[in-house]
């Protein structure tokens, strides 16, 4: 008998039954299934990275350091590499949720980053990978990767760091605007800036500077006076703020000013008003003043309203005066000018390259550290810009004690019903033994031990009974 060489039949697939009593076959599993079911099992998570995020409106504990996924690069977009971020004012007043149309929380916070391009989207044809370039997204800025409209990126001329560039860009761009667009410096004028310490004031001297004869009042806290005076200061003339420095201004030009450039808003944009001479001008860039606490405050928002006078036109016709404001995010973002903003950028890197302006950095700060920065600049006492760098370390937290509050050593745990037990019979198994003990010493007897002295009591009672 010779054994079959053909191989078995392969099995039928097994019917199973339906409702109606009928029998169903199950469907075979194709070749294309199967691959498809593979792709889905070896499909990798999305890369992800760091990033600044707003995980509500208040204060500082609602900006977390949180991993996000990498973001792709969409048609007229540049995917860039960040290398350094730029703090700016607007950043608390947007944490605080005091900015008109804020985005919905969660969200990635930041208005400005440099770095190098890492991808380039379709249709954009004025940059390619590798770039150093800065750019002035509407938000999502504070990140590891940022993805932003070709529109709103600037390449960075030769040997400007990304340092440098968020040190510049924003600041600079907004001081060229306002004295050059809006202003319109020229030698011989006298201006006054608010906030002389900050980027911006800062940026607003060292421009100034570049014009003929030109005299800068800057305001600031009084703290900040000598570190100013020390660093190069272009300012001809420091006032203290929260003082007088209106009467202080006129001991100097008993006619005032031709340009007051105020950030602050309130009660300063009457005493700016009052400072111009005929033909001058008042700008208005910002309205720091809202922001008192940590949080969002109505009362200070309505307080700063109600402060301003309401000046109408026949009063500007008949006194010469002019007033304006200035705000760089509606200009690019609703405005539709960034072929304006860039030609800004463009004249400031000329005349970084010319040596005519050097951005004055207070500080740089790991991405963890944002909520010291953030106070910092909340406190008034940066000088300069403060800047985020995602490459440093965070500062190390100090160690924790193992105590309790107010210095108490913590208690210790509560023990187990049966551990309390153990412990009370063993405490009563001493008790006698102790008091063996006590009563051989108040007879003067030394107490019983073990070892040579039982056998001697034993003899001792032998001879006591024989006799």
């Amino acid at each position: 008998m010779t054994e079959s060489t053909e191989t078995p039949a392969a099995a039928a697939p097994e019917k199973t039954p339906t409702e109606n009593g009928t029998t169903e076959t199950p469907p075979e599993e194709t070749p294309e299934k199967a691959t498809e079911e593979k792709e889905k099992v070896e499909t990798p998570p999305p890369k992800e990275m760091r990033a600044v995020v707003l995980t509500g409106f208040g204060g500082l504990k609602t900006v977390k350091i949180l991993k996000k996924p990498e973001p792709s690069v969409g048609e007229g977009e540049v995917l860039i590499r960040v290398k350094a971020c730029g703090l700016n004012f607007q950043d608390l007043i947007v944490r605080q949720g005091a900015i008109d149309s804020p985005p919905k929380t969660p969200f990635i916070l930041g208005f400005e980053c440099a770095g190098e391009i890492e991808q380039v989207g379709e249709g954009v044809t004025n940059f390619k990978v590798g770039d150093q370039v800065v750019a002035m997204p509407e938000y999502k800025a504070w990140a590891e990767l940022v993805s932003v409209p070709a529109q709103y990126v600037y390449a960075l001329p030769e040997g400007m760091t990304a340092l440098d560039a968020v040190a510049v860009t924003t600041n600079y761009v907004v001081a060229y605007l306002l004295l050059f667009e809006m202003a319109n410096l020229t030698p011989g004028k006298s201006l006054l800036v608010h906030s002389a310490g900050g980027g911006v004031g800062q940026a607003v001297a060292q421009l100034a500077k570049t014009v003929e004869n030109v005299t800068v009042f800057g305001v600031c806290s009084k703290s900040k006076h000598e570190a100013l005076k020390a660093n190069n200061n272009n300012i001809d003339h420091l006032l203290e703020r929260g003082s007088d420095y209106t009467s202080e201004v006129r001991k100097v030009t008993p006619d005032g000013v031709d340009i007051v450039l105020d950030c602050l808003c309130g009660e300063e944009c009457n005493r700016g008003y009052s400072l111009l001479k005929p033909m001058g001008r008042y700008i208005l860039y910002g309205s720091s003043n809202i922001v008192t606490g940590e949080t969002k405050s109505f009362f200070s928002a309505a307080r700063a309203w109600w402060q301003v006078d309401k000046v109408s036109p026949i009063k500007l016709f008949d006194e010469n005066k002019s007033l304006a404001g200035l705000n760089l995010r509606h200009l690019l973002f609703q405005n539709g000018r960034a072929d304006y903003v860039r030609r800004a950028v463009d004249r400031v890197f000329t005349l970084w390259g010319e040596g005519k302006v050097k951005p004055l950095v207070d500080s740089t700060w790991a991405l963890e550290d944002v909520g010291e920065a953030m106070q910092k600049m909340h406190d008034r006492k940066n000088i300069g810009k403060l800047v985020l760098d995602p490459s440093l370390e965070p500062k190390p937290k100090p160690a924790t004690p193992a105590k309790g509050k107010a210095g108490k050593e913590k208690k210790p745990s509560k023990e187990s019903s049966e551990e309390k037990k153990d412990k009370e019979a063993k405490e009563e198994e001493k008790k006698p033994a102790e008091n063996g003990e006590k009563n051989d010493e108040k007879n003067g007897e030394e107490p019983v031990t073990n070892g040579n002295s039982d056998e001697e009591s034993k003899e001792e009672k032998k001879e006591k009974e024989s006799s």
